[in-house]
């Protein structure tokens, strides 16, 4: 049963979720007949993304296809680089900070710097520019790329929240969607994220029929894993186990789409937590730093900072925390894991790499199969 949103919210908004229904209806059907034009390309071209508002795990899940395929290949990532203020394509550096390149750009950069990242808001000029540039580049990367149409990629990857899942949501904007649950059919992998690690069969069944995945789909679950926890602005302070977090009273903010996930990791692994949440990609000021700092010294020791990767991003190119709050503050890494087989991750890892080693455009199956 799908989660009903209040009635009188419902009447008010049904009109407004008719047309911009309409709306994308339209857009679909010209993109899927060919009135509007798509762009293919020799090389592969791989999308990772969503038809909800945020909170699917696009990055880590980018970042684990990434791991996958880098020893082998020449890769580069292509990014929009949203709330970025510069403009146009960018290779982005490593000693860039998030108003340049983007905070996700970024992160990934600093965890991959032999990797090449790109930003634009053109997903078309991007890949003509990194083509331009990278002659013997091997595949590209689309860094929440599912619903930019303009470029047909030769594998799919569309993730749908465990916790928000499509068959449960609604149109924009009554609900998450930014499209209509039958986009999910333009795909070519299906992978339910942020999944419970103990994620038992029957609900694995259960979920399965919710999605209704079509026969050249592909399913798959994960899971995030957290990691140690890693200094933001002192390289030269230890990183703590996440074994020892139970011994830590915790301060969390987070500037994130969806951040009760961690919260709720947090409040079962820690001592005691205090989480505030900001808004998606927020970008600090002085007077949030100052409010964060009150907070943590009334806070008994032994205690921590505790931010996402995002955030420690964002976080570098302030400079609002004192010197001694600087060295309380953490991120808590975080990395997919599929909750599979030894069977399943095989037919996995055998769906992307044949894909890149054939390097072959998907089959007219797939062109067809969908209403959009």
């Amino acid at each position: 049963m799908k989660d009903s949103p209040n009635l009188i919210l419902f009447i008010l908004l049904s009109p407004m979720v008719i047309i911009y229904r309409i709306a994308i209806s339209i857009r679909n059907f010209c993109y899927d007949n060919k009135i509007l034009k798509t762009k293919e390309y020799s090389l592969p071209v791989i999308s990772i993304g969503n038809i909800s508002i945020g909170g699917t795990g696009k990055t880590p899940h980018t970042e684990f296809i990434l791991k996958m395929l880098k020893k082998e290949y020449s890769v580069a990532i292509l990014s929009r680089g949203y709330k970025r203020k510069t403009k146009g394509f960018r290779i982005i550096d490593i000693t860039d900070n998030h108003y340049d390149a983007g905070d996700e750009p970024l992160q990934i950069k600093q965890k991959f710097p032999d990797v090449i990242v790109s930003v634009c808001e053109s997903r078309t000029a991007g890949v003509d520019k990194l083509l331009e540039m990278y002659p013997d580049l091997n595949l590209i990367i689309l860094d929440d790329a599912f619903q930019h149409r303009r470029i047909s990629p030769g594998l799919s990857i569309l993730l749908n929240n465990y916790h928000h899942p499509i068959a449960k949501d609604y149109l924009l904007p009554l609900g998450r969607l930014r499209e209509p649950r039958s986009a999910s059919h333009r795909a070519h992998i299906v992978i339910f994220s942020k999944c419970p690690a103990d994620l038992k069969p029957i609900e694995r069944r259960i979920l399965s029929q919710e999605v209704d995945i079509m026969p050249y789909q592909y399913l798959f679950f994960s899971t995030l894993k957290y990691h140690d926890l890693t200094p933001v602005f002192n390289a030269e302070e230890n990183k703590i186990k996440i074994t020892e977090l139970k011994d830590y009273n915790v301060l969390a903010f987070t500037g994130i789409a969806r951040s009760s996930d961690l919260a709720s990791y947090l409040n079962d692994n820690s001592k005691s937590l205090k989480h505030i949440k900001f808004p998606d990609h927020y970008n600090y000021k002085q007077k949030d730093i100052i409010k964060i700092q009150e907070i943590y010294k009334t806070i008994k020791s032994k205690k921590i900072i505790v931010v996402t990767e995002k955030d420690a991003v964002r976080l570098k190119s302030t400079d609002f925390f004192n010197e001694e709050i600087k060295k309380a503050v953490y991120c808590i890494p975080i990395e997919v894991e599929l909750i599979c087989s030894d069977e399943e991750r095989k037919q996995f890892d055998n769906q992307i790499f044949s894909y890149v080693r054939n390097n072959k455009r998907y089959s007219k199956l797939y062109k067809n199969s969908y209403s959009g």
